[in-house]
């Protein structure tokens, strides 16, 4: 399965400087294009709807052109330049649904996109592009934090759900591609006290999530001599703990999918990862790729 082409999401902020240029290496290694994008709000859009006057038109094509010359002066300052502003596109919409619509028509092997810390009352309005592209996107969404100088180590979340499969297999191809170290990491939450239910022996449940472990997550593990780490705690703390203390370059995660009320009320792992930024977060589309699991095994029924 091939990785190109790379796409870049940009802006006119020092974190496009940074995914521009980790897009533009990854590309180099894959042997494929880095292709950047930047969203523009379309100002006249309004005025287009009701009177498709050619001076409007021209009002809209010199926005683009003042877009892309603030893009330009904004990434020309870091190495690697040249050749992606060639691959540049400015596109009329608000960034998550342009990167959506791209993506759908190049069908790249990754999309980039810059980390930024936002506010608590920004990350309750769901006011992050990156939280918006991982929750629609189709393919892996790479999202970097500052401008990482190498690729070293590569640090991956498996649980015990069927998100582990398509997670670790991505973790593993992005460290054969990157030339990296890969340690995959499972973490056992302790068991809720819930009112009026008996509490479950830990020592029974802890044996039943090894045994789960060994059989159904282990296997999924391919490439030789993988680091396989056991820790307990609760998840997001103890991920962020890890990412942190083995300095890994790049934490993988599983996007689940889960439904708008789930995510409002309760955030999902992916999301507060992104809130915080440990480190660079590569995000599996796991809910994609369990579709596509389950029309190929629809197919082979079919066939026999």
């Amino acid at each position: 399965m091939g990785w190109g082409p790379i796409v870049v999401g940009v802006d006119a902020s020092p974190a496009a400087v940074g995914a521009a240029d980790l897009g533009e290496r990854i590309a180099q290694l894959a042997g494929v294009r880095c292709e950047l994008v930047h969203a523009v709000r379309d100002a006249w859009a309004p005025l287009v709807a009701v009177n498709p006057d050619p001076q409007v038109v021209e009002m809209q094509n010199l926005q683009l052109a003042v877009a892309r010359q603030t893009i330009n002066r904004t990434l020309q300052a870091a190495p690697l330049r040249n050749r992606q502003l060639e691959n540049l596109s400015v596109l009329f919409g608000p960034a998550a649904v342009v990167l959506q619509e791209v993506t759908r028509e190049r069908r790249p092997g990754l999309l980039v996109l810059g980390g930024k810390h936002h506010s608590a009352l920004e990350r309750w309005l769901g006011g992050s592009t990156s939280l918006h592209v991982v929750r629609t996107s189709e393919v892996p969404v790479l999202i970097a934090a500052g401008n990482p100088t190498a690729l070293r180590r590569i640090l991956v979340a498996a649980d015990l759900s069927k998100a582990a499969g398509p997670t670790v297999a991505l973790a593993e191809r992005f460290a054969r591609l990157v030339g990296a170290q890969l340690r995959v990491l499972t973490v056992f939450e302790p068991l809720p006290d819930l009112p009026g239910i008996p509490p479950t022996d830990p020592t029974e449940y802890d044996a039943l999530a090894q045994e789960t472990l060994e059989r159904d997550v282990w296997p999924l593990v391919k490439t030789p001599r993988v680091e396989r780490v056991v820790r307990h705690g609760m998840v997001v703390e103890t991920l962020l703990r890890e990412a942190s203390e083995w300095q890994a370059d790049v934490l993988v995660v599983g996007s689940h999918g889960k439904g708008w009320a789930q995510r409002v009320l309760l955030g999902s792992v992916t999301e507060r990862l992104i809130n915080h930024l440990p480190t660079s977060l590569l995000v599996a589309p796991v809910r994609v790729a369990a579709g596509a699991v389950s029309e190929r095994r629809e197919r082979q029924l079919a066939i026999h």
